[in-house]
């Protein structure tokens, strides 16, 4: 039995327990391995001082909303890609991996291109000059000409992810780490490159396994194998791809762009405030790691199970995915709960950090099953290809709620700081029954493909019938 059949006859028929660790532990590890990834820059480029670490610092948000604009097509090409492989259309699922393998690497060098000339003066109006603004803009410019790599492996992964196969960019990604992890301290300081050298090592070890992820979908009969023809864009087949992907967008590049206003919001109460929250969050999110896993795993076996026409079955999917976050999440906060001034003392002593950052930590650790059904609804809508809902209960957990109930609290009441990490567990806990009662409406239930006979020439295009 084929890789390909395999993975699906084990996420339509297997045990569902199983399917979804099958599929959410790679994940995990992924998410882990991109966590290295960033750790490896930060520890060589701090070897060479404050200001360096703080030049990769500041752009790390202008380059989250660029990838937060690729995401939603890759998004849209899991979602109708599991839905396809469910219905047993390899043909369509293929038909749509080229055109995403197309779009990411146009649209990628595009904004590679655009970031090459934008770089230093979007950097001064953060407030960017002097030896930082060059760093900065060094390291910037690198990382926009290495778009291309990046987004194409974001597409291979994708692929891959809704068919099921979540291993095969897991393998890739820690490879490409072995490799970053090598090259750093050789190009920062045996070839004397600096901060640039950071964003070439980086850059270098993308590029190397997103042409070799690239090439596999080419020449591996595995699962979906592409052919030149398939990279020729169809308008109006990439037309209701993006139809599907730019709600996912739209959600990932907002929410990118308000985590910079709530930093702002933060910091009104004091730097050790936001310090608290920087590190409350880092350490949040490994604890969370399991439920993101789950989340993702869940948008592809969600799909599948659709495209088999098996709602029952994906209603099981949800609910298992459900208890499984509920049971990680409170028996990750059961243990951190008692170690927390420990870990945060780990980060900084300082007693005003060191208090707040306990008081948050433990705040957020007996609420940690909220964040999880947050991910679980995600999942779901991002899954089915219902991306507005999904975009729904990703900007209105931050623009709708965190943010106004930070400003309500400072305004009218005593809390103090304490305004934050309250406004943090409220906006958690409303968007969690906002997204079960649109889970409850049963509308995501509706897939967004409808399965015909196969076709041929232009009328593949009609072949996608979205209903989003």
């Amino acid at each position: 039995m084929d890789t390909y059949k395999e993975k699906r006859d084990l996420i339509i028929k297997g045990n569902i327990v199983k399917a979804i660790l099958a599929l959410a532990g790679p994940i995990m590890l992924n998410n882990l391995i991109q966590t290295i990834y960033n750790l490896t820059d930060t520890y060589w480029v701090g070897q060479l001082g404050g200001t360096e670490v703080a030049a990769i610092t500041l752009i790390w948000p202008i380059v989250f909303f660029l990838l937060a604009l690729g995401f939603g097509i890759n998004i849209a090409g899991t979602s109708l890609i599991s839905q396809y492989t469910g219905a047993d259309d390899k043909e369509n699922a293929t038909r749509v991996s080229g055109q995403i393998v197309s779009f990411s690497l146009y649209f990628s060098i595009i904004i590679g291109i655009i970031g090459l000339f934008v770089a230093e003066p979007i950097i001064k109006m953060m407030g960017g000059e002097g030896r930082l603004l060059e760093l900065a803009s060094n390291y910037l410019k690198i990382i926009f000409a290495g778009m291309p790599a990046i987004f194409l492996f974001l597409a291979f992964t994708s692929i891959k992810q809704g068919q099921g196969d979540t291993v095969t960019p897991m393998k890739y990604s820690a490879i490409s780490v072995a490799l970053n992890m090598v090259l750093d301290p050789i190009f920062i300081f045996g070839l004397d490159l600096g901060v640039r050298g950071a964003a070439l090592a980086t850059i270098f070890s993308r590029s190397v396994f997103a042409i070799y992820a690239i090439y596999t979908l080419f020449y591996r009969k595995t699962g979906i194998q592409l052919h030149l023809k398939h990279l020729i864009l169809k308008p109006n087949l990439l037309k209701k791809i993006i139809k599907i992907g730019l709600p996912s967008s739209l959600g990932q590049s907002s929410a990118a762009l308000g985590f910079i206003f709530l930093n702002a919001f933060i910091i009104s109460f004091g730097k050790s405030t936001l310090a608290a929250f920087g590190i409350g969050n880092r350490i949040n999110s490994v604890i969370l790691m399991p439920a993101m896993g789950i989340g993702n795993a869940l948008a592809t076996i969600v799909g599948q199970n659709l495209g088999a026409d098996q709602i029952k079955r994906a209603r099981q999917a949800v609910k298992t995915s459900a208890v499984l976050t509920t049971v990680l999440l409170t028996s990750g906060g059961i243990i951190l709960y008692p170690f927390v001034p420990t870990i945060i003392r780990a980060f900084n002593t300082e007693p005003a950090i060191v208090s707040q950052g306990t008081f948050y930590l433990r705040l957020i650790s007996l609420s940690l099953p909220l964040m999880g059904f947050f991910q679980i609804f995600v999942g779901t809508f991002q899954g089915s290809g219902h991306t507005l809902m999904a975009m729904f209960i990703m900007t209105g957990r931050l623009w709708a709620l965190r943010i106004p109930l930070i400003i309500l609290f400072k305004k009218y009441t005593d809390w103090g700081s304490s305004s934050v990490w309250y406004a943090m567990v409220l906006s958690n806990a409303i968007i969690s029954l906002v997204g079960f009662i649109m889970y409850l409406t049963g509308k995501w239930q509706k897939k967004v493909i409808k399965k015909k006979p196969p076709l041929t020439g232009s009328e593949v295009d009609q072949n996608l019938d979205i209903d989003n």
